[in-house]
């Protein structure tokens, strides 16, 4: 009862002193932390204003690129170009012209030949590297370099003016192929027309293919250490095929069989004269 008592009371207690300080003006409970009503308020921000609506445009696609020729329409415009092309200067434009083969477009120069075209001994070999790619010439890095000094030691340069002391070279593939890496069978295959071409131009005497890919591009086979020192028959010509000069400067010990290979060469052109 007596707690009963002390409860009522204090409720009404609490109840006079809110009435006390409703009297002396009090219109808001009492917060726990003071209330600064001197603080101007927030600013409103107001929205930006709403944005004309853009016209849509349609995107314009990107031109449909062309679509890559297959092997055989590649091989058939090689063939159409080459034999189109009545003069050396004719089939460097054509191979200038020729757009099937992807070499072309990582290339600086198309590397056509170098020589006198009036020589007896034709030399065909792979590919540029980075010193043809460059000049614009074939066979003029280190591996070209030995081989001036191989076919010298038998009486023949590039430079002499005098078919019968001269040579002229060339390459299967007139583009650098990306990082040296060996020219695929189709590579190969699109350039045969205008290798074929550019040796009945030059009508050498004999040809001298040079490393793996002239001797699959002429001779339709692989397997160089192989058929080095073997003659061999293409377009009419005797064919003689020998290690790259490069394949030497890797492997000095078969400078021997290069040597007995530039002296069967020498006695082939003797017997032909």
């Amino acid at each position: 009862m007596g707690i009963e008592t002390d409860i009522a009371g204090d409720w009404h207690a609490a109840l006079a002193a809110l009435a006390w300080q409703v009297e002396l003006g009090l219109v808001d409970i009492s917060a726990e932390s003071p209330l600064n009503r001197y603080d101007l308020p927030e600013p409103v921000k107001a929205p930006p204003p709403p944005q004309a609506a853009l016209p849509q445009r349609t995107p314009t696609p990107p031109p449909p690129e062309p679509e890559a020729a297959n092997p055989e329409q590649a091989i058939a415009a090689a063939r159409d170009a080459a034999n189109r092309a009545g003069s050396l200067d004719a089939l460097r434009d054509a191979l200038a012209g020729y757009d099937h083969c992807e070499l072309k477009k990582g290339a600086r120069n198309l590397v056509f030949a170098d020589g006198n075209p009036n020589a007896r001994v034709l030399i065909l070999g792979e590919a540029p590297g980075v010193e043809e790619d460059r000049e614009g010439r074939p066979f003029v890095g280190r591996a070209g370099q030995l081989l001036d000094r191989m076919f010298a030691a038998i009486g023949l340069a590039r430079d002499n003016p005098d078919p019968k002391a001269a040579l002229y070279i060339t390459n299967v593939m007139p583009w650098r192929p990306p990082q040296n890496r060996d020219p695929s069978p189709d590579e190969i295959a699109m350039m045969r027309p205008f290798v074929e071409r550019h040796i009945t131009l030059v009508d050498p005497d004999v040809i001298v293919v040079m490393g793996n890919t002239p001797l699959q591009a002429l001779l339709k086979t692989n397997g160089i250490l192989r058929a080095r020192g073997h003659w061999e028959q293409a377009l009419g010509k005797p064919v003689l095929p020998m290690t790259h000069p490069a394949y030497l400067l890797r492997n000095p010990a078969m400078k021997r069989e290069a040597w007995a290979d530039l002296l069967a060469l020498q006695a082939k052109l003797r017997s032909q004269t």
